[in-house]
């Protein structure tokens, strides 16, 4: 998601790089385009105009004519009106002080509205809360039995009785109360279109449980008339935010950048993926700066914090500073990767990586490619590849099911990457120095899966290392 709107407004700052001052032409034109970015991004017409008047009055002020670099001032203010967009500040959950926390979910049938219930319960869980999940959409056939199988993978408890959804819900509600459940969870009927019958009914289910929390569940993927949707459910409701499903999805992002100046009500949750797992709080300014191609460390390190234990981490920085990484490790190392996501996601959240790095050439067939590599390989030859010698590297490409290039390559490249990280480890970039810490050469992923030209030696492959991505809990917060 946001892929056109990012490459769009790269190419806009691009141009703007390096003028003295900005001409009222320069200004016009500049809108224009950010203009044309949002409106191909599937943001609401209206809204459109709004933000991109407030970025004018903004970029013809003295700030922005005075400034020795004007185009560094307009990122600025760009960045500001998408954070703005985007909800502005994260929303925090509090609790109730007599619990449970009754958080209602609602949304046209579609859009993700039970997946998202089993995964915000899981959410709750990592945050050391016991949820219980209530299956009131009684509408739709076997959506019950959804939330049971959901809720079996996550080890929290379903409740549902046949009938009335409204009575299901204050049962489910009386049910947390007597089992001491601190957060409930309440699913609620969808429709293909929003009817009178539908917002009656999750109305009258709202005054039953008395939310503390109404999310609406918002598909990502159906861009501008996401707007409609939330409008018609915020006037029944008065939601408190949004959660948008598939935000992995080959959407323009247009629902993320209109809802929250549309209804005013913030971006709480966003499913990043198929998984229970993939699924976060929405930082505003996070994602801002991953359109803006700023990258997104702080979510990187949350990420890998969740599936890299410390001292694991440790020893493989270390590993790799002085020279002593092995295939093996970095084998290893892999299997740790995947469970942050897919690689294009993560190299999505890496500053200043390449646009090229983050489409064709980084991929998770890759991944894939690079493992068969390696598993193909004696123990001996992944400590020291360089005994790989012509017939080996046949031996290893018949059993990987791959070409003799591929091997070739893949050792070239890993040999070149232990020297770099090697040199780093006793010079600038060294253990423990700024914030990348252990891992804060250049290089790495980039440079393993076949980044752009220069990727090995850091030329392109941005500021985030092999060690800084998969040992990134390392850096001082």
């Amino acid at each position: 998601m946001f892929d056109n709107l990012s490459d769009r407004l790269g190419g806009v700052f691009k141009r703007l790089r390096g003028k003295g001052r900005l001409t009222p032409a320069d200004v016009d034109e500049v809108m224009g385009e950010i203009r044309t970015a949002l409106l191909e991004a599937d943001v609401n017409v209206g809204v459109v105009r709004n933000v991109v008047e407030r970025i004018r009055v903004q970029a013809v002020g003295t700030q922005v004519s005075e400034a020795l670099d004007p185009g560094q001032q307009i990122i600025k203010i760009v960045n500001a009106e998408l954070i703005a967009m985007l909800g502005g500040e994260t929303l925090k959950i509090t609790y109730a002080s007599h619990p449970p926390t009754v958080v209602l979910m609602a949304g046209l049938q579609g859009s993700g509205k039970t997946t998202s219930a089993a995964k915000l319960a899981a959410w709750f869980r990592s945050q050391g809360r016991n949820p219980l999940l209530v299956g009131a959409d009684l509408q739709r056939p076997a959506a019950v039995e959804q939330l049971r199988v959901l809720g079996a993978q996550i080890g929290v408890p379903v409740f549902s009785i046949a009938g009335d959804p409204v009575a299901t819900a204050a049962a489910g509600l009386a049910e947390a109360q007597r089992l001491g459940r601190d957060v409930l969870i309440v699913d609620t009927a969808g429709r293909l279109a929003i009817d009178t019958e539908m917002m009656q009914q999750v109305a009258d289910i709202s005054k039953a449980v008395s939310p503390h929390y109404t999310f609406l569940v918002v598909d990502a993927m159906t861009g501008q008339d996401a707007v409609t949707v939330a409008k018609a459910f915020d006037e029944t409701l008065a939601i408190s935010g949004v959660i948008l499903s598939k935000l992995d999805g080959d959407a323009r992002g247009g629902a993320a950048l209109s809802v929250k100046e549309v209804i005013g009500k913030p971006i709480a949750f966003a499913a990043t993926g198929e998984k229970i797992d993939a699924f976060e709080q929405f930082h505003p300014d996070r994602m801002a700066s991953r359109i803006l191609g700023m990258g997104d460390v702080l979510t990187l390190i949350e990420q890998a914090e969740k599936v890299f234990e410390k001292d694991q981490a440790e020893a493989t920085a270390a590993k790799l500073m002085d020279g002593e990484f092995t295939l093996e490790d970095f084998l290893d190392q892999l299997q740790q990767l995947k469970k942050m996501g897919s690689l294009s996601s993560v190299m999505g959240m890496l500053p200043g990586m390449p646009k090229e790095a983050k489409d064709a050439q980084i991929s998770d067939d890759m991944v894939k490619v690079t493992e068969a590599i390696i598993r193909s390989m004696t123990a001996e030859e992944r400590r020291k590849p360089e005994i790989i010698n012509g017939s080996r590297r046949t031996r290893i490409a018949k059993g990987s099911g791959t070409q003799v290039s591929d091997v070739n390559k893949l050792v070239k490249q890993f040999s070149e990457m232990q020297k770099m990280m090697k040199r780093l480890g006793g010079g600038s970039g060294g253990k423990g120095s700024g914030k990348g810490g252990k891992g804060s050469g250049r290089g790495g992923l980039g440079a393993m899966f076949g980044g752009p030209p220069g990727a090995a030696h850091g030329g392109a492959s941005g500021d985030i290392d092999l060690a800084a991505a998969l040992g990134s809990r390392l850096s001082p917060r």
